[in-house]
């Protein structure tokens, strides 16, 4: 059961919730890739670099080290507003379904903490461990980075299909069944697909630094394996990810139909539907702009040219997206599409270029794609996060509960100061976090042209070399 409410009546509070609800997700996601992946390809350059003995994969590996560190801190910044929003700014859902999916939010603290300790342990464990040790201490990490998505996609996951209880006369959740409700129907498919993401994305920003290293003269081995190790991984991924995209694709058809509606501007229920690339969805089911492929869009959701497309009219206008919040999560959904498929044709370049010559491609233009390729991603993130938040309005809790009876009762006035002072925290702290890297790099950078470290710098030739006596005490 749920209260019914129409347009009218969606509080003034609703929009600066709202607003200030996807500025902080969409500043935090930034960091979500790095925080997930690049544990994994911290190590991956670890374990070669000891199973060769090569001193550049180590030091790059140390480096790296340092990069997740910093990340972590920043994220546990905007990880912790976020945190407190759903608190203040969604009391509603929180009050009646915090038992229900709060199980997730649960597991993501814990992980939380757990890579904070393993962090901790692998920095401290440079030059203080035994070079075996120290990997085999540091192997847990990426587990607890993929712990942490977990717990988050288990509690989104089962907004968008919510299971794992039955509703009292009065409404609310009882008889909660904490595995149905964390291994709901889309809790699969949108996991694989946001971790696999995570990967591509890590894996293609952090070639990407090096990548520009390369266009600006920087061709030595540092910057070679500094390369080829993230971006084969984020290139490996690609594919695989496509795959994915496709398959949550047609679950949403299945289990979210008036989603899929929304990401596809259908209006009526029919078969032979039509694929729209981009295009507007005006409020009267008229679509302007874009290119129409007919019937594309029936043969994708289900192989056949006479499958039938639910369209946004098959529910009430309540209980459907708006035409224009339609138009975003379609724009969305094809701009994540259109970024996904140039990164297919960047990693085939790569691999038959590979498989061909055995070597790095020399082509200038594959390195400045490649330098792009990070940024494209993480604007592929956050189209992913608009097609699958958008896409499920009016509903916060998909067909139990709406955005606007699970919001703060805040006056408007207040929640838009608050969103203005989170701006200026977050600009702050991004900024922060840039200042900190760009010193890292000038010190790195002047320890390579120098040849060795700077007496202030506790970094010797190698990670595992000897420590100068005084340091690291």
């Amino acid at each position: 059961m749920h209260t019914v409410l129409s347009l009218a009546d969606v509080p003034p509070q609703t929009l600066p919730a709202r607003s200030m609800m996807a500025f902080t997700l969409a500043s935090h996601i930034i960091l979500v890739p790095l925080g997930v992946a690049l544990p994994l390809i911290t190590l991956i350059m670890h374990g070669y670099g000891l199973r060769r003995n090569d001193e550049t994969a180590l030091l790059l590996a140390r480096r790296w080290s340092a990069v997740m560190a910093v990340q972590f801190a920043i994220g546990v910044v905007t990880g912790t507003v976020l945190s407190f929003e759903f608190g203040l700014l969604w009391p509603g859902m929180l009050g009646r379904w915090g038992d229900v999916f709060g199980i997730g939010f649960g597991v993501e603290a814990w992980a939380f903490f757990l890579e904070a300790v393993l962090i901790a342990i692998y920095l401290y464990g440079w030059r203080r461990l035994p070079t075996r040790t120290h990997f085999l201490l540091a192997l847990p990490l990426p587990f607890a980075a993929l712990l942490g998505a977990f717990g988050i996609l288990a509690a989104n996951s089962w907004m968008n299909t919510p299971r794992g209880f039955t509703l009292d006369a009065a409404g609310n959740p009882v008889d909660v069944s904490v595995w149905k409700a964390i291994f709901t129907p889309m809790f699969g498919p949108q996991y694989w697909h946001f971790v696999v993401a995570m990967f591509v994305t890590a894996g293609y920003v952090v070639a990407g630094v090096y990548a520009t290293g390369w266009l600006r003269g920087r061709r030595d081995r540092y910057h070679r394996l500094g390369f080829t190790v993230p971006f084969t991984l984020a290139a490996v991924f690609t594919p695989v990810q496509f795959v994915l995209g496709d398959s949550i694709a047609r679950q949403v058809f299945h289990k979210q139909p008036v989603k899929f509606a929304a990401m596809e501007i259908v209006w009526n229920t029919d078969t032979h539907q039509p694929e729209y690339l981009y295009g507007r969805l005006r409020p009267d089911g008229n679509i302007s702009g874009g290119i129409r492929i007919p019937q594309l869009d029936s043969i994708l959701a289900g192989f056949r040219p006479d499958t039938k497309v639910t369209g946004l009219t098959s529910v009430p206008a309540d209980d459907r997206p708006t035409a224009a919040e339609a138009t975003i999560a379609h724009f969305a959904f094809d701009t994540m599409v259109f970024i996904g498929s140039l990164l297919i044709l960047l990693a085939l370049w790569y691999a038959l270029v590979w498989l061909r010559r055995r070597r790095l491609p020399a082509s200038p233009w594959f390195y400045r794609v490649a330098a792009c390729a990070g940024v494209a991603s993480v604007a592929a993130v956050e189209c992913g996060w608009i097609t699958t938040e958008v896409g499920r309005q009016p509903w916060i809790v998909y067909q139990n509960m709406r955005v606007a009876e699970a919001v703060t009762s805040t006056r408007a006035g207040s929640l838009w100061l608050m969103f203005g002072l989170v701006i200026v925290v977050y600009v702050f702290v991004f900024g922060s976090f840039l200042v900190v890297l760009l010193k890292m790099r000038s010190r790195w950078r002047k320890t390579d042209a120098t040849g060795g470290p700077p007496p202030e710098t506790p970094e010797t030739g190698t990670p595992y070399g000897p420590r100068s006596a005084g340091r690291f005490l």
